[in-house]
């Protein structure tokens, strides 16, 4: 469901198969430890990309696994349970020490447009995919850490207006000049070979990842505090 590939600094996390990558409990608690193997192995230059095989990076969490549930309020807990497991990987994202990169490759929906937000830099595609919140088209509110990254990441409340209450299907061109995503390219392949190159670029610094991962932290404190994410103060100038 997800693989680590490691070539020199950087890390390649790769949601794979040819599906829609449904963040059901197994994907998400797979997601969980390949961050924790990723900052076990992590190093000064040390930089996370995420991607996706097919035409989604993510559509949100698996609805099918949480109506099998075969009751509506069975339905419900098993929701809920995915809304509160997710919170640990969003917040392993940002904590995460390294730089982190999202090349999306096609449409990245509801949770899974959440986790393309929990990167420092999103790249997508031009022509393909769009970043859509369906919670206003299918009925469920909006749990509040998702609303805290979006109010942290989406800085202009009429984008915010369009994405969380009208439920516009964001296009890349459109999600650039809304200042979601940083490039737009023309195809997935070039939108990670793209994602590569900045992280080459980022490698070169090698920032010490826990100043980072604490700087980056900082820039976020509604989201951290909803998180549990703590604060911590690192003394280690260069002289």
């Amino acid at each position: 469901m997800c693989t680590l590939e490691k070539r020199c600094n950087l890390f390649i996390l790769t949601l794979t198969g040819d599906d829609e990558h449904r963040l059901n409990p197994d994907l998400i608690s797979l997601i969980l430890s390949t961050l924790d193997g990723a900052k076990s192995q992590a190093t000064r230059g040390s930089v996370l990309i995420t991607t996706a095989q097919g035409k989604f990076f993510s559509n949100g969490f698996d609805l099918t696994w949480a109506q099998a549930a075969g009751s509506v309020s069975g339905a419900r807990d098993r929701l809920h349970h995915m809304v509160e497991s997710f919170k640990p990987v969003v917040a392993a994202f940002l904590s995460l020490p390294m730089p982190t990169v999202a090349a999306i490759p096609g449409h990245a929906a509801a949770a899974g447009f959440l986790l393309a937000l929990c990167h420092d830099y999103v790249l997508m595609r031009r022509d393909r995919g769009v970043l859509y919140m369906s919670e206003v088209d299918i009925g469920l509110s909006m749990p509040e850490y998702f609303a805290a990254m979006f109010r942290a990441k989406v800085s202009s409340a009429s984008a915010r207006r369009e994405i969380l209450l009208r439920g516009a299907k964001i296009k890349g061109a459109e999600a650039l000049n809304m200042g979601i995503v940083d490039t737009v390219h023309d195809s997935a392949d070039e939108v990670v070979e793209e994602a590569e190159r900045l992280g080459e670029q980022l490698s070169a610094r090698k920032w010490n990842g826990e100043v980072y991962a604490e700087i980056r932290k900082s820039l976020y404190p509604e989201l951290c505090g909803l998180l549990g994410l703590s604060p911590k103060v690192f003394g280690t100038p260069k002289l």
